[in-house]
């Protein structure tokens, strides 16, 4: 969590942001600093039609820097007017973080007697004002609005709000004058904390205060964390809510912006819709950027270890040779024999180049662990940066403002998809080798003493190291398992081949069944419903490695593909599986919309089976004519697939018409709930297989009690339909909020 607070900190104040509000480079900064920064360009210098305000520009409307510069990457560090020459330059300033800011080069007027200011309210904004970004250094001037024009952050507001909440070690009362006490109790109606002392002075139990519910702190800071923030209102009109979202623009904009015509033009959708879709986006890259920064640790590791491999043990009177890995101290009887009897015959020449040979060794040496050390520098740096984003990132998703999020959502994907890029093949590659293969080669003559020089000494490689097992491209199949792996970043020991082990299915002993040099073998003819255990070991001419970590991979229950998601740690994505369906089911949006040509019930599964762990995903209606029965829920993969969803024992099902619902399995009717659906309503389905559930909601409130329990063994998504209602499926979504709140500590296996 602390890896967090570089992300929470303002670039120009270096604390943590405070009024944070967005320039149109996705960046943010406090707004008392952007105060701060503000410049006032003659008027001469700012024509209308570069004016800007900070909403709606894109990353391209910003002022051509070419006519007016208040900053150069080659510069002093001093800014200036360009055309200007007159104007004198103001010296730039660095921030706590070490970002370069502009004071103002106007100073402020003298505070006018006549002009009385409401208290806490801030003064007017100068004509023609400029605000330049301290960390893209990107230019705009302000219109009238000033720096009214630019959305706040609420999502990172809510962020650091929360952050220092966790950092305080206890809650005080908010009315002590001097040495605000512990608060004992809060109250929901005035939202304030108290201490025994001032709750009796301040709010009396009596009265209209009578009624105020008072409970403890923690209680209340879980309220207040939870209570629902200020809806956000459109920067242009400010009487308006956020009701679409923008595409082209990449903003939330109102209604009011449609009707104007400033978007009419422009794709918009749901604002709910963009949301879960930028929310799943950000959650996929951050999977991908999680793993560069498990690799990222790895290899911190093994850098550190080349630091111990490469410093030698001293041993006084004795060349050091290394190989490899490890340090070899050359104490060959026969070797010190021969080097006595060359070093007494060339005693004289020897010692000056001895001296001149271990001052390059020593030099190498400190070459070499400056090399690592700096690398190892680096990626630290670089990989608190990420896993301060990765935090960031994951108490940014665990928003619920749609406005708020997506107006920093695309930002934030940006960077973390840059942010993986980063973690290149270059970066996670020492920069230096460890080895000190050096020995001295007596053959020359001794008038070529002073030429005497290090030859490389061959020497018996090691076995090879460890294969690391390559989970995601691990995977079942039928009866078929198919396993990959591959040899650890900074071996370079040569590899002959590789041994694949499995056991009998039922934890009996392991036996070979592959040997040979590729790094990817599917070993078919294996038992149905059967756990298997896996392992693989590297050899060469030295002998045999170490066997890796051992896998246990679960076979299909049936002649499905059971693909355990929750073991690779991954959010479930799926589609519908047109294979399995019936022929009457029809297909569209790269098989994530599904409806059917016949009037009768059709079936149709998803692509995926699940076994394990806790899984979520919904369907939208985008149809709904004349007031159908259709039916969601899971079942096996033999289900009838030209019945309703539940009529058989293979299948475990809600169908819903446009007033109720009912539970279905076996044929058999239970919980009738009031509540339908209709055109754009969203059905949840969450399969909970640690606790053997089933569960549905209504456009996220949850439908009826528990609809199944006892639920084990291998279950698809299912959905049955007529002609009459076309659905759209999502996956890869959290679980939903219903759910978490009756389960506040779900299981870690959640996918």
């Amino acid at each position: 969590m602390e890896e967090m607070e570089e992300e929470l900190k303002c670039p120009v104040c270096g604390s943590l942001y405070r009024e944070p509000i967005i320039l149109p480079c996705s960046h943010n900064i406090c707004l008392a600093c952007a105060r701060n920064i503000l410049v006032q360009t003659p008027d001469a210098e700012s024509p209308q039609s570069s004016r800007a305000s900070g909403s709606g520009v894109s990353d391209y409307d910003y002022l051509d820097l070419d006519k007016m510069s208040l900053y150069s990457e080659a510069d002093s560090g001093y800014g200036s007017y360009g055309g200007f020459a007159s104007v004198p330059t103001t010296p730039s300033q660095k921030s706590p973080n070490g970002v370069r800011v502009f004071p103002p080069t106007v100073p402020p007027p003298p505070p006018q007697h006549h002009l009385l200011l409401h208290p806490g309210s801030l003064p007017p904004i100068p004509r023609n004002s400029s605000i330049t970004c301290p960390q893209c250094h990107r230019s705009l001037i302000l219109d009238d609005r000033g720096l009214r024009g630019f959305p706040k952050n609420r999502v990172l507001e809510g962020v650091v709000d929360r952050y220092q909440q966790s950092k305080a070690a206890a809650l005080r009362c908010q009315l002590c004058e001097k040495s605000p006490k512990e608060a004992t109790v809060m109250c929901e109606q005035c939202d304030v904390f108290y201490c025994d002392p001032c709750r009796l002075r301040c709010h009396p139990p009596r009265g209209p205060l009578a009624k105020h519910h008072l409970v403890p702190p923690a209680q209340g800071r879980v309220s207040r964390r939870l209570s629902p923030r200020k809806i956000s209102t459109c920067t242009e009109h400010e009487l308006e809510n956020h009701s679409m979202y923008c595409v082209q623009c990449k903003i939330p904009v109102c209604y009011q912006c449609l009707e104007e015509g400033k978007h009419s033009s422009h794709e918009v959708k749901a604002l709910g819709a963009m949301w879960k879709l930028h929310k799943g986006q950000l959650s996929l890259a951050l999977n991908i950027l999680s793993d560069r920064a498990k690799e990222a640790k790895e290899f911190l590791v093994q850098l550190r270890n080349m630091v111990q491999q490469i410093q030698p043990t001293e041993a006084p009177g004795r060349p050091v040779v290394t190989s490899g890995w490890g340090t070899l101290q050359e104490n060959s009887v026969e070797f010190e024999a021969c080097l006595v009897a060359q070093c007494d015959a060339l005693i004289d020449a020897l010692n000056r180049r001895k001296a001149q040979l271990l001052s390059r060794v020593n030099k190498e040496h400190e070459h070499k662990l400056k090399v690592v050390h700096d690398q190892i520098s680096h990626c630290t740096v670089k990989l608190r940066q990420t896993t301060g984003l990765m935090e960031y990132c994951l108490e940014v998703i665990k928003e619920n403002d749609p406005s708020g999020f997506l107006q920093i959502s695309d930002a934030l994907i940006r960077r973390v998809h840059m942010t993986e890029n980063q973690w290149g093949k270059a970066t996670l590659t020492p920069r230096m080798t460890t080895d000190f293969d050096l020995t001295l080669d007596s053959g020359p003559l001794l008038q070529t003493i002073h030429q005497l020089d290090f030859v490389q000494m061959k020497v018996p490689s090691p076995v090879p190291a460890t294969p690391i097992l390559q989970l995601e491209e691990c995977c079942t199949h039928n009866n078929s398992a198919t396993l990959s792996w591959k040899q650890p970043p900074l071996s370079t020991v040569q590899v002959d081949g590789y041994i694949l082990e499995l056991d009998d299915g039922n934890g009996g002993q392991f036996r070979e069944v592959y040997v040979g040099k590729e790094t990817m073998c599917t070993v078919d003819g294996l038992h149905f419903n059967s756990t298997y255990s896996s392992r693989v070991k590297a050899f060469n001419k030295s002998g045999v490695g170490q066997y890796s970590k051992t896998l246990v991979m679960q076979t299909a229950e049936t002649g499905y593909t059971p693909c355990d998601l929750n073991t690779l740690g991954a959010v479930a994505w799926f589609t519908f599986d047109p294979s399995s369906a019936h022929p009457d089911i029809i297909f569209s949006n790269d098989n994530l919309t599904v409806t059917c040509n016949s009037y009768d019930d059709r079936v149709v599964l998803g692509n995926t089976g699940f076994s394990r762990g806790v899984h979520y995903w919904e369907l939208s209606v985008d149809r709904y004519d004349n007031h159908p029965d259709p039916a969601f829920g899971v079942a096996r993969v033999d289900v009838l697939k030209d019945v309703m969803l539940g009529k058989d024992d293979k299948a475990w099902a809600m169908y819903v018409d446009n007033n109720r619902s009912w539970f279905m399995h076996n044929n058999s009717h239970t919980n009738r709930t009031d509540g339908g659906i209709s055109k754009g309503t969203t059905v949840g389905v969450l399969l909970d297989l640690a606790h053997g559930t089933l569960t549905f909601s209504v456009n996220d409130e949850q439908q009826g009690p528990i609809a199944f329990d006892s639920m084990e063994g291998l279950f698809l998504p299912a959905i049955s339909l007529n002609r009459n209602v076309q659905v759209t499926l999502h996956t890869g979504l959290p679980i939903p909020e219903f759910y978490t709140a009756r389960n506040p500590e779900p299981p870690s296996s959640v996918c």
